[in-house]
């Protein structure tokens, strides 16, 4: 049947019986035999070897069949021998149909006598076989007979394959062929069907030659022992380690649930689910379970293709009432084993037909049911069937899955906690980052903010805040970490960042006082914790579209690329400062001059690290920069969708990404008007006069009185408590108008309750009840106090 067969060794007789029962092969050991030639029988059914009146044997109903047959000879007579037939396996490279053997009287003496066999009997300490230098059986004790189902006495003479009939016992006879040519033992591990069992069991082959007085090899014996049971053991620590590593790669609740059914699909059961209890908002349950039950299903696996024994899809609900081993197990909070033969299985499959049909269809014998518990609090289930496999749930089975399942607990327990902390985290973030960018007559601005896929929500912020003097602040930010904690972090810097920014500090001195901030939340985070404990980055930049200059500073942050109209685009270089809560160290700004149109790209290194080769450090920035070449050009909003698209698309961000992206406005001459003030209360009025003529040519006469009023108001305190050179500013675009107060002292105003009868004191309260709002700014030079009206609320 095979190339490697010994077919026509004349020491047995041989033939091969397809399937239509003609023979196809016929060897010498049967011409001898029946006296047949092959050119005679070859062709022909195999029916005709029959002696007259014999009845054929019955089909086999497995792959071998043995018994004693009666043949016809060529000479008329009847020849009465015992046969032993194996099926041939096609995916085994045999050719469909039965080879059939049976030995040849070989005349030897009574095997008892025969010193071969009686040093193979005394040497042999379990089922034992010997086979001779050319490999045919010489005898078998009565353990082997019996482990082969076969008696001994007829074994004789055949080989290892004659016997078996399955590539596994030719791997056994080349074994054999190297003990006999080297002299040396040799173990072989195999898996064998004994007789009498209905699968494979796994037994160590134990190979040593045979010697006579002389040292002369003559024969080999192989003594077999049944190791199926540590083999099982072997195999149940491998699962339980495979388990290990396989379930709970992610913190996804139903990856993990998905990563137990591969796991234990097909080495412990065909067919698992994992249901879980719906928890609110990932809640932990309160009080008792009811009947029936509800759960959800997570996942679902077997060794069918499409899993067809499911009768419910994965994120369907199923209610398993009080007779379905799932609830059964669930309220008493242990396993839970049922098998169809013993009747466990009825009262739940007459009240469910679906379930009923699947079990009849997929010949389902038995199932077994295991809570998924963790830290104290019960999960849902998961559920094991066996269809395919022979043997019923046994003990051992029951405490693997055990095993498992409780390992996969606490992985699922750990993704629904994170999945819970991620939403809360998130839903903090989201309250915490501005719901919408301001619109501003300096800038245009579009955002985007990506939570990390894996490691957690973290701190990253950004944040747009209108200045005084048409001016705005732009800030990103990133806290070291992730989690509640970070966010809540990012929080307060962001506050802090906008109170600051209210107070129009510069850029570098705005991050000293955030620095210091950071550095008293490290020793806050813990009694002994030292600087930088809460580490973050920052940047803050300041841009005036009246002199279209932008002045930066930055802590440890990433630089912003520049994108100018019509050229190239880079990053600014900058001074670097250190990160923020490291405190004593000094910060720098940098002043740029933008042209209208310029886009500044604001953003968290999540954006850029681990992009392109991770040899180069700047390849995610050359990327990033590229990006913005191509994506600029159009709406921001647009631009911000096809950055972070060409960016991510070689996989999700491992950190959280925040972009800004802004286009710069100018404002033309035309809409500021200057005037030097002299220290001479007198000339007031001469200024008023040259404000309502300003207001004249922006056609906004309409808010001349309270125009004059604030600037009466502003220039008499300047020229009072002041110190010249005076400047007055007006600065109007489509909707306000700012009236802007300099002078040389470092004296801040502020709002007082005037007495009844006080000459003065009112101006200031008169000014903010007058307009939308009023401050200060310090300065080089010395401060600037100003207003703001807002020109629709006026006309």
């Amino acid at each position: 049947m095979r190339a490697d067969d010994p077919f026509d060794d004349p020491a047995a007789a041989r033939a091969v019986i397809a399937a239509d029962g003609t023979v196809t092969r016929w060897n010498e050991g049967a011409r001898q035999l029946l006296g047949h030639r092959a050119e005679d029988v070859v062709g022909r059914p195999a029916a005709l070897l029959l002696a007259d009146g014999a009845q054929p044997p019955p089909p086999p109903a497995g792959p071998r069949w043995s018994g004693t047959l009666a043949l016809r000879h060529r000479d008329g007579g009847t020849v009465t021998v015992w046969m032993l037939a194996h099926r041939g396996r096609p995916e085994d490279g045999d050719t469909e149909g039965w080879l059939a053997v049976t030995p040849l009287p070989s005349g030897r003496t009574d095997p008892t006598g025969d010193p071969v066999l009686w040093a193979a009997m005394v040497q042999s300490p379990c089922a034992t076989v010997v086979f001779d230098t050319e490999l045919r059986l010489h005898g078998a004790n009565d353990a082997m007979a019996d482990l082969l189902g076969l008696p001994a006495s007829h074994l004789r003479g055949l080989t290892p394959s004659d016997i078996g009939g399955r590539p596994r016992h030719a791997e056994l006879e080349r074994h054999m062929t190297q003990v006999l040519r080297t002299g040396r033992g040799h173990d072989v591990q195999t898996r064998v069907q004994a007789f009498g069992k209905r699968q494979d069991e796994a037994w160590l082959a134990r190979i040593a030659p045979l010697t006579d007085d002389a040292g002369r090899i003559v024969g080999v014996c192989v003594t077999a022992h049944d190791f199926t049971e540590q083999s099982r053991a072997r195999a149940r620590l491998q699962l339980v380690n495979e388990a290990s590593m396989r379930i709970g790669t992610t913190l996804d609740v139903t990856r993990t649930a998905q990563e137990l059914t591969e796991v234990c699909v097909p080495a412990l059961a065909d067919f698992v689910s994992v249901d879980l209890l719906e928890h609110d908002h990932g809640a932990d349950p309160t009080g008792p379970l009811t009947l029936p039950v509800p759960l959800r299903r997570v996942a679902h696996r077997s060794r069918t293709a499409g899993s067809p024994e499911s009768v419910a899809d994965a994120g369907e609900v199923v209610v398993y009432p009080a007779a379905a081993p799932q609830a059964d197990s669930l309220i008493a909070g242990h396993s839970v084993v049922a098998s169809v033969p013993s009747g466990d299985l009825d009262p739940w499959l007459a009240v469910d037909d679906a379930r009923a049909r699947q079990v009849r269809e997929f010949g389902v014998h038995s199932m077994l049911s295991v809570p998924l518990q963790a830290r104290g609090v019960t999960l849902g289930v998961a559920a094991f069937t066996r269809f395919r496999h022979p043997e019923h749930f046994t003990h051992d089975d029951v405490l693997l899955a055990e095993e498992i399942t409780a390992r996969a607990a606490v992985c699922i327990d750990n993704a629904r906690r994170y999945s819970r902390e991620r939403e809360t985290t998130l839903t903090l973030q989201r309250s915490l980052l501005p719901r919408g960018l301001p619109r501003t007559a300096a800038v245009d601005a579009a955002s985007r903010y990506l939570p990390a896929a894996r490691t957690g929500v973290g701190g990253d912020w950004f944040d747009v805040i209108p200045l005084s003097g048409m001016r705005v602040a732009m800030v990103v930010g990133d806290v070291a970490g992730h989690g509640i904690q970070a966010s809540a972090t990012m929080g307060r810097l962001r506050t802090a960042v906008r109170t600051l920014a209210d107070i129009d500090l510069a850029p570098e001195e705005l991050l000293t006082h955030l620095d210091d901030l950071v550095l008293h939340l490290s020793h806050e985070s813990g009694g002994d914790a030292g600087p930088g404990e809460v580490g973050a980055t920052c940047l803050y930049a300041v841009y005036d579209p009246v002199s279209r200059r932008c002045t930066l500073s930055r802590a440890g942050h990433p630089p912003p690329v520049l994108v100018p109209p019509g050229g190239p685009v880079r990053m600014l270089d900058m001074p670097s400062g250190p990160p923020l809560g490291l405190g004593g160290l000094p910060f720098e700004s940098v002043e740029v001059e933008l042209p209208e149109g310029s886009v500044l790209a604001f953003y968290t290194d999540g954006l850029v690290d681990g992009r392109g080769d991770d040899s180069d450090a700047d390849a995610g920035s050359r990327m990033f920069c590229d990006a913005l070449s191509h994506a600029t050009p159009g709406s921001l909003d647009e631009a911000c969708d096809r950055v972070l698209h060409a960016m991510l698309q070689s996989g999700p961000a491992t950190d959280d990404v925040a972009l800004l992206l802004t286009r710069t406005r100018g404002l033309p001459s035309s809409q500021v008007a200057t005037w030097d003030i002299p220290a001479d209360p007198s000339l007031v009025a001469p200024v008023r006069k040259q404000v309502l003529d300003q207001l004249g040519v922006w056609a906004l006469t309409e808010a001349s009185f309270t125009v004059e009023l604030v600037v009466s108001e502003l220039v008499t305190n300047a020229i009072r408590y002041g110190a010249p050179p005076i400047r007055l500013r007006l600065i109007s675009d489509a909707s306000t108008l700012i009236c802007e107060v300099s002078d040389t002292s470092h004296t801040a105003p502020h709002l007082r309750r005037a007495k009844t009868w006080d000459e003065g004191g009112r101006g200031l309260l008169l000014v903010a009840q007058l307009t939308q709002r009023w401050g200060s700014r310090h300065t080089a030079e010395g401060k600037t106090i100003w207003a703001e009206l807002g020109l629709a609320e006026e006309l």
